[in-house]
């Protein structure tokens, strides 16, 4: 399938995963099972079994199985010191998995985030999260934007629902965010959904002004997504059919790329 031509956009990384593995100068993965501060049940690796390249797809697959001190196993794929940008268009086709109790996800972290740094600012949620696509089993038919930052972080993220008339796990669906200086806007399937620009989280600091770093992982439990449905047949599988970033023509030279 030919890459789609964006007017006024250029084309400056993408993923179409056509290769016979995960290209690791693109992707690297974090590893654990301690339930990465919202309770979640899985442990992530870095096996073929939980992420690999298939028929010209990534494919993130989630386990019921006994793995170190975990009962799941899953991935949390990430470009962090690899591909990391300033500003542009984030997108991805993605086809989600449905059941109760999974928790799906395409969103970026600030480049800095490094969780055992002694300086704060480098500490979630001081540097920044965009949430381009979260997706819940047990709400089928919604998908979720937002963003977190210091002071709007966790259950008062700014967000929006993006509620559908069918399950969202049918099918593929593209999802996007345009960021530039003035703000962030959502699109699910071209369709724009939720703008918030640079004074929506009022008196509080506005951290989405330098490079991020993009994550695609399947979560398994947790509090955001709810208990596990017990009837959910596993493996279960995130398929991913691109990632592609846009920057716009007259901003490239701006927008930092690594």
């Amino acid at each position: 399938m030919p890459i789609e031509e964006i007017e006024g956009w250029e084309l400056v990384w993408h993923d179409e995963f056509d290769g016979d593995a995960i290209d690791t100068t693109n992707w690297t993965y974090d590893i654990g099972g301690w339930g990465w501060g919202n309770g979640e049940a899985q442990y992530y690796t870095s096996r073929p079994t939980n992420a690999r390249v298939d028929n010209g797809l990534l494919v993130i697959e989630a386990h019921q199985e006994k793995y170190e001190n975990s009962y799941y196993t899953s991935a949390r794929m990430l470009t962090k010191g690899l591909r990391e940008f300033k500003y542009g268009r984030f997108e991805a086709r993605l086809k989600v998995p449905a059941g109760a109790g999974l928790w799906p996800a395409f969103w970026m972290l600030g480049a800095h985030f490094d969780r055992h740094s002694e300086d704060q600012q480098n500490h979630w949620p001081f540097v920044g999260e965009i949430d381009v696509m979260e997706y819940i089993g047990r709400e089928p038919d919604l998908i979720f934007g937002t963003i977190h930052g210091p002071g709007y972080a966790g259950a008062i993220g700014l967000t929006r629902w993006n509620r559908q008339d069918y399950p969202i796990a049918d099918d593929y669906h593209t999802y996007a965010v345009e960021w530039d200086y003035d703000g962030i806007t959502w699109f699910y399937d071209g369709e724009e959904y939720y703008t918030l620009t640079r004074d929506a989280p009022g008196h509080r600091d506005w951290v989405f002004d330098h490079e991020f770093f993009m994550i695609l992982n399947l979560a398994v439990g947790g509090q955001f997504p709810g208990p596990i449905a017990l009837d959910l047949e596993f493996p279960v599988a995130l398929y991913v059919d691109h990632v592609r970033v846009y920057q716009r023509v007259d901003e490239s030279e701006e927008a930092t790329a690594t």
